[in-house]
């Protein structure tokens, strides 16, 4: 039998399970702190198909930008071991002029956090590579998934 040590449990609020694996650790059994950067693309990877419509195009393509990495940042709440699994929610915090927050916050399944993480795309031309402001269909897809931001309160009113 083949086991997935990741899959989408929820889209509503999106959330995917992952299972540590040995080869995450180190000798000693704990989860590798460069790990959880990957856990977190693979994460915001899925969230944004699911903004993107899962239509085979990436969130980008399918607004006509590029959107690599601005930034992120980590707050490790938890070790994890071999075989421990966790639920990593995603939703879209604030969203600026070029630049948005994708915020993951991971638990086990009892609940214990484990850790919170922001990864931050901007939005590039992809004829130049420079920056430009997030088009108005992103944002409104992005807008379907935020949660505590001034502009979400002003676009449901």
């Amino acid at each position: 039998m083949i086991h997935s040590t990741e899959y989408v449990v929820s889209d509503d609020p999106f959330v995917i399970r992952r299972t540590v694996r040995w080869s995450d650790c180190d000798p000693a059994g704990v989860v590798y702190t460069g790990k959880f950067p990957e856990y977190l693309l693979s994460a915001v990877a899925l969230f944004s198909d699911l903004i993107a419509g899962r239509n085979g195009k990436s969130l980008g393509q399918t607004h006509g930008v590029g959107t690599p990495c601005r930034g992120m940042t980590f707050d490790f709440i938890k070790t994890l071991w071999p075989g421990d699994v966790i639920d990593i929610e995603c939703w879209i915090g604030e969203i600026r002029t070029r630049s948005y927050d994708i915020h993951c916050h991971a638990r086990t399944p009892s609940g214990e956090s484990v850790f919170d993480a922001r990864f931050s795309p901007i939005c590039v031309r992809i004829d130049a590579r420079v920056a430009t402001d997030i088009p108005a269909s992103l944002r409104a897809a992005l807008l379907r998934y935020a949660r505590n931001i001034p502009e979400l309160k002003e676009a449901q009113t």
